[in-house]
């Protein structure tokens, strides 16, 4: 692959085909627009701060240094688990509480999709370092183009630890906050990889660039293959779209590069988590 930055003009720009599927689609339903969100710092959670749930989530943040605490709450049964994973003493006091305490502080009730496994955490929320100071840190960089679901962006993060990324990247308004939810998906990769929430994602591409790095856009239409050989001896920023809208058409233009999966089952198309583990470790496994 050409190691020259392409051209995207009004009459370069790379077109897709009408109704063709722009992007390796996110799942979890129809993306929740602005307007329509609950409060996305999640039950009960003053301002600038967060409910954690589950064992993972929750002892994950008790060893970040960098997290401030306000309550910890959990069930009598719950408190091995937790120790088992963070042994204690904990940086703040527990209140040993019933089950139902924490169902009601974090709303959870049937079909709520909370499953807090008797252990809940309020703390502060993280604050995201400017975009040069975490490309400090080695690895790829991952890019999220109107990813909506908390779920699909804590899975995009445990799977960004997982590769030796170095940071997520997501638009602040098309994006969620940090979330309970967000964190479980996640499974301690919140604590761990910065998560930047940036205005301008087609501006934040472009210091990427500055920075030498190959900005490749995932996309199931494009006709070539993701081929980890051919990013060898270059860092690579990977762009993900949203279900049915895809990249957006300035981060599109954006890319040097637009690829696909190479799935010879025949599928179209993977949810983006699953897609975005895919194509990390294509980009991160060792040459054979």
């Amino acid at each position: 692959m050409s190691q020259n930055r392409p051209h995207h003009g009004k009459n370069g720009s790379r077109q897709r085909p009408r109704g063709a599927d722009r992007s390796a689609p996110s799942g979890g339903g129809r993306p929740v627009r602005a307007g329509e969100r609950q409060d996305r710092r999640g039950p009960s959670a003053p301002a600038g701060s967060v409910w954690l749930y589950g064992t993972h989530a929750v002892a994950a943040a008790l060893k970040n240094p960098a997290r401030l605490f306000r309550r910890l709450v959990l069930t009598e049964e719950a408190q091995a688990a937790l120790a088992a994973e963070c042994p204690s003493p904990w940086p703040i006091h527990p209140e040993i509480v019933p089950r139902e305490t924490i169902d009601q502080i974090l709303g959870a009730r049937p079909g709520s999709g909370i499953v807090h496994q008797g252990i809940a955490l309020l703390a502060d929320q993280l604050s995201a370092p400017a975009l040069l100071d975490a490309l400090q840190r080695p690895g790829p960089i991952l890019v999220l183009d109107q990813i909506f679901d908390p779920r699909n962006v804590g899975a995009l993060m445990r799977t960004a630890q997982a590769f030796g990324a170095c940071a997520v990247i997501a638009q602040d308004r098309n994006a969620p906050e940090e979330t309970g939810a967000l964190a479980k998906a996640a499974s301690g990769a919140l604590e761990t990889i910065p998560l930047l929430r940036i205005t301008n994602i087609s501006r934040a591409m472009i210091v990427l660039k500055s920075a030498d790095i190959w900005v490749v856009g995932l996309d199931g239409q494009a006709p070539s293959r993701l081929r980890g050989e051919a990013f060898s001896g270059r860092r690579v920023a990977l762009v993900l779209g949203s279900e049915g809208e895809g990249m957006r058409r300035l981060t599109r233009e954006t890319c040097d590069e637009i690829c696909a999966l190479s799935m010879p089952g025949g599928m179209e198309s993977l949810n983006v988590s699953a897609a975005g583990a895919v194509a990390l470790y294509e980009l991160t496994r060792p040459a054979s």
